[in-house]
């Protein structure tokens, strides 16, 4: 490695989000006479890596791994053969990711897809050209949260709502939806709420996510302050578009930091987001630890705190219908690759089940059995 990427010193990756952690993982390799690099796009085994003397095509044949959410992926550091190695040059292996944000495919087999690595923020973009899904927006916080990175929600084309009264209920209700999250209108046409964005992703990476016709790409354009991604209009009968955005990439920002835009997503499959389904839902797992069982089903037990709260109103019930779902998806999931949490889950619905007969009987005779 060069004096000017050893550990402490400034380089030309700097602008990438390369630091001293980075430099000191990839010393080994360093060692071998390899070279850093961040993975700015993927395609059919191949990848774009930026190094410091600019970005090179490699082959990604030594690290195609059986696992899928170990497989290169856009925001990977890569070590990748030096100038004058041959052609093609090699990603001889990627440094361990410090996050990695991740979905279940909607393939049969149960598999994961990693769609970015590395990220500090995930930009989850919502459109208001259409009726809000509240349920939409809870997967994909349950996701950015089981990923590590902090995720805020932007409202896009708010200038479509001009009424300052209504656009302040819209994002209300996204936040009674996202404890702990910045809910932000913005409007790529306007450039409202862009210099906001800017300035709180700013000096690190961000994911941009969001279903087809969320504006993601508009808003990228936005961020990046030029027309990096080719945009189309989204239908006004349901606010859909086609995929601008076929491959996943990564653009440095002006004002500092790097961001990863990624395709419409047509599903939002959870992928081991127990945690995050968690975060989501705070307000009910603080519920939770109030209620007189600990294995609490909050269906019809006595002393359930969560049933408490949905009958004096401070706990909607589509809240917990949400919880409920994404917990069971997610238990569903995981048990498909996993035996031992199958027979948890099976030991976990007869006590529930237990639980259910016994509560029915005190509630007729005022006893448990």
């Amino acid at each position: 490695m060069s004096s000017s990427l050893s550990l402490g010193s400034s380089s030309p990756l700097d602008a990438h989000g390369w630091d001293s952690g980075w430099a000191a993982a990839f010393a080994p390799y360093a060692a071998q006479g390899l070279v850093p690099g961040r993975v700015v796009r993927v395609d059919r085994g191949q990848c774009d890596v930026a190094t410091a003397d600019g970005t090179v095509r490699a082959d990604t044949a030594f690290v195609t791994p059986h696992d899928p959410l170990r497989v290169v992926c856009t925001g990977d550091w890569a070590a990748v053969d030096p100038e004058g190695a041959g052609d093609p040059r090699y990603v001889r292996a990627c440094l361990p990711r410090r996050t990695a944000f991740a979905r279940s495919t909607s393939s049969k087999r149960s598999e994961g897809q990693i769609l970015a690595a590395n990220v500090d923020h995930a930009v989850i973009a919502v459109s208001l050209a259409v009726e809000l899904d509240l349920g939409r927006i809870e997967r994909f916080l349950a996701l950015a949260w089981e990923s590590g990175a902090q995720p805020v929600v932007v409202l896009t084309k708010a200038d479509l709502v001009p009424d300052p009264v209504g656009l302040s209920y819209l994002v209300e209700d996204v936040e009674t939806v996202a404890p702990g999250v910045q809910v932000l209108p913005l409007s790529s046409a306007t450039g409202e709420g862009v210099d906001v964005l800017s300035s709180t992703v700013a000096g690190g990476t961000t994911v941009l996510l969001g279903v087809s016709g969320a504006g993601k790409s508009t808003l990228a354009n936005a961020l990046v302050g030029e027309d990096v991604m080719s945009v189309q209009a989204a239908r006004d009968v349901d606010g859909k578009g086609r995929h601008t955005t076929t491959t996943r990439n990564l653009f440095v920002l002006p004002g500092g930091g790097v961001l990863i835009d990624t395709p419409g997503l047509r599903g939002v499959g959870l992928w081991d987001a127990e945690a995050g389904v968690g975060q989501v839902f705070s307000e009910i797992e603080e519920l939770a630890a109030e209620c007189r069982f600990h294995d609490c089903a909050h269906e019809a037990e006595p002393g359930c705190a969560v049933a408490a709260a949905i009958e004096d109103g401070t706990l909607p019930v589509r809240r917990l219908e949400s919880f409920r779902k994404l917990m069971r998806e997610n238990q569903r999931l995981v048990a498909k690759t996993d035996v031992r949490l199958r027979n948890e889950i099976r030991k976990d619905w007869k006590r529930t089940m237990s639980a259910g007969r016994a509560a029915l009987e005190f509630k007729r005779n005022g006893r448990l059995r």
